[in-house]
């Protein structure tokens, strides 16, 4: 594997842990990214996560789950 992916993924296995109320939402990003609207933030929001955290956490599954795809991928034509 490449350089750059591999200081990815160190710098996603260092990612904080998911809290619990943005369980939900972090897997809708997970699975269905495109269906995420500006409501699914807005209601975060509304429960009192700042924009700074949702962004993060959702940057950070978003890396780990291209990069488990990635590796289904690459696993798929080995």
């Amino acid at each position: 594997m490449s350089e750059p992916i591999e200081q990815l993924r160190a710098v996603a296995d260092g990612a904080p842990a998911e809290p619990p109320a943005l369980a939900p939402y972090l897997e809708k990003v997970r699975s269905r990214a495109y269906t995420v609207t500006d409501a699914d933030v807005a209601e975060l929001k509304a429960a009192g996560h700042s924009e700074e955290e949702i962004f993060e956490h959702t940057v950070a599954v978003s890396v780990v789950e291209g990069l488990r795809r990635l590796d289904a991928g690459l696993g798929a034509i080995r």
